[in-house]
């Protein structure tokens, strides 16, 4: 059975200009989790907040939206106005890792509190028009902490829960826990999906071989750094010489979509320069060149220094 795609949701990056333009150009990703929107109460709801979900933002590849916050009202009223939007299913992010959140007692900030999450779920899971999962961490500090929520969340009619198998405190450093996402899968009654690190093929088929029983994956920095991964997972066969041509032409459709959406001279150049910090290192040989787009201060200088770099020809070899 093939395996099930699903783009991860990354502030910054992934957002409904990238999900506009990345199936224009690549294949793939059977859906997409939308970067979070975080709680609002009725008289804060304002159209800029949930335009990134908006369906008519969405018209290639589906969107689950994904809403941050630990009060139940306010999140019941958000899925509710999604659900008017169309939308059958939401996701709680459990997951952020990121101080300003957590201090907050959010995202994965909530993951040592059971008792809160607890009240929050028995208040929204039957208030809510739509199904709901949940994307976790192993903990905020220790990665003993899911096995404490395990039970709470066995409790409710969850869609699935997305596991990233690093703790909140670990941001993005070292490995993934595949261990320990073994053991979260023997202890849950719910269908897990599996996220982080996923960067190539082989390491794609390694976690497919160890859990078998596991039907959708979650790929996030790996797609940035590799936009053919997707396809190549599914055993797309392409022609390289014409990889450096499709990423250029990708490049130029999102810093079009996105130049018509940011305002000031170093808006678009700062937005972009992030995706060159996942994708620049697939060039090796390039790094100079690389170093100069970094150094663009404004829209004109950025233009000109990614011409040069793709003028160069340098051959696109990602890791893995």
């Amino acid at each position: 059975m093939e395996k099930k795609l699903i783009l991860a949701p990354l502030q910054g990056f992934t957002d409904a200009p990238f999900r506009q333009v990345y199936p224009r150009h690549f294949t793939g990703f059977d859906e997409a989790l939308a970067p979070f929107i975080s709680t609002m109460g009725q008289a804060r709801l304002k159209p800029s907040r949930i335009k990134d979900v908006l369906p008519e933002n969405n018209p290639l590849l589906p969107v689950v939206p994904q809403i941050l916050g630990n009060v139940a009202e306010d999140f019941i009223f958000l899925a509710r106005y999604l659900a008017d939007k169309g939308y059958t299913r939401v996701n709680w992010n459990l997951g952020c890792p990121h101080s300003k959140i957590t201090k907050k007692l959010r995202g994965s900030g909530l993951l040592c509190r059971p008792d809160l999450i607890d009240a929050f779920l028995e208040q929204v899971v039957p208030a809510i028009p739509c199904s709901l999962s949940v994307k976790v961490r192993l903990g905020r500090k220790t990665s003993h902490e899911i096995f404490d929520l395990l039970p709470v969340f066995d409790r409710y009619p969850l869609d699935e829960i997305i596991v990233h198998p690093r703790t909140g405190v670990q941001l993005y450093t070292g490995t993934a826990d595949i261990d320990a996402f073994e053991r979260v899968l023997a202890q849950s009654r719910h269908i897990l999906v599996y996220n982080g690190d996923i960067t190539d093929k082989k390491g794609f088929q390694v976690l497919v071989d160890r859990f078998p029983e596991i039907r959708s994956f979650m790929i996030g920095r790996g797609v940035l750094a590799d936009p053919f991964l997707p396809a190549t997972i599914k055993g797309e066969v392409r022609d390289r010489t014409m990889d450096l041509e499709r990423i250029k032409a990708f490049h130029d459709d999102l810093f079009t979509t996105y130049d018509g959406n940011f305002y000031g001279p170093s808006h678009i150049a700062g937005r972009m320069k992030g995706f060159w910090s996942y994708l620049g290192p697939s060039f090796p040989g390039g790094e100079k060149l690389f170093k100069q787009i970094f150094k663009s201060r404004n829209r004109e200088a950025y233009l000109v220094q990614t011409r040069r770099f793709f003028d160069e020809q340098i051959p696109f070899c990602p890791a893995g």
